[in-house]
């Protein structure tokens, strides 16, 4: 089975997981076509428009940390999928899921900064909580044992 048909068309998998793809067909022919990396591209374009501020900015180090722990997960989810096998698409969907704690911890250390309030984040904050359900199920779909075709 290739990788790139492993949801089907199932309304289930695409509702609960949040992991479907475009199209008819059921198969994701893109990346972005995977519901898991647009959840993760808002992440990151949310994080990007918080960290836009000048007074973000010019805490450059902590500015350039959190865009590119926020970049880091798309990333992830982009080049697994470009692996083209189930097993190493896990492996990178592990590193994804991880990754997600470090923008995570960036907005609670950005209100403790004063750069914003624990109120500004609390939408970035569910989507990374979204985000990560999403690659748990894509993970526990890929891992899942398949029968052989006929």
């Amino acid at each position: 089975m290739s990788v790139h048909r492993f949801m089907g068309s199932g309304v289930l998998a695409r509702a609960t997981l949040g992991t479907g793809y475009a199209g008819d067909s059921g198969m994701a022919k893109r990346f972005e076509d995977l519901i898991v990396w647009q959840l993760a591209d808002r992440l990151r374009c949310g994080v990007h428009a918080l960290s836009a501020s000048e007074r973000v900015r010019r805490d450059g180090r902590f500015c350039d940390q959190l865009r590119d722990s926020a970049s880091g997960v798309p990333r992830n989810i982009a080049e697994g999928f470009g692996r083209y096998r189930p097993t190493e698409f896990a492996r990178f969907l592990y590193i994804a899921r991880g990754s997600l704690s470090e923008p995570r911890d960036h907005l609670r250390d950005g209100a403790s900064r004063g750069h914003w309030t624990d109120a500004d984040v609390q939408d970035l904050a569910a989507l990374c909580n979204r985000t990560t359900a999403a690659l748990s199920g894509l993970i526990r779909y890929l891992k899942a044992p398949r029968s052989p075709n006929p």
